[in-house]
């Protein structure tokens, strides 16, 4: 965990490029995963984040780029450690689209989570999500 949370604050602050330029570490998060063909730092990278986060720490991953992917890796979990992989539905619960980050820890009330994730408000950073929003947790295996 310590190896995976370290690699991911490695990348904090990584930031999309507006306009017709693209952030080349973000491209390069795709190229090292398999995904060459992505040429745009527009393209949801959350995924691609945590599957390059996962490669350079030597974990299992999904090598996929939908963020619900995630909830079919590791060992599912319900009390989360910092470093586990959380994912959260996006527009609503029943669509394919989702998040997925880091595990952080809980706000003081529980009804938030802290996640450190890629292409949060187009960036590497650490932000709250809704605990309503959750999927699920998983613990990730050294491979």
């Amino acid at each position: 965990m310590k190896k995976l949370l370290a690699i991911a604050m490695s990348q904090y602050g990584v930031t999309e490029i507006v306009g017709k330029r693209h952030n080349p570490i973000i491209l390069d998060y795709f190229k090292q995963i398999g995904h060459s063909w992505v040429k745009t730092d527009e393209t949801a990278w959350c995924s691609a984040y945590m599957n390059w986060v996962a490669l350079l720490a030597g974990m299992e991953r999904t090598g996929k780029l939908n963020a619900r992917s995630w909830l079919t890796v590791g060992q599912k979990i319900d009390n989360p450690k910092q470093g586990d992989v959380v994912i959260f539905w996006r527009e609503k619960k029943s669509s394919w689209k989702g998040h997925v980050g880091i595990f952080i820890g809980y706000t003081h009330d529980k009804k938030g989570i802290y996640v450190l994730g890629g292409n949060q408000n187009n960036m590497v950073n650490i932000k709250r999500y809704p605990t309503s929003r959750l999927l699920g947790f998983r613990r990730l295996q050294n491979i």
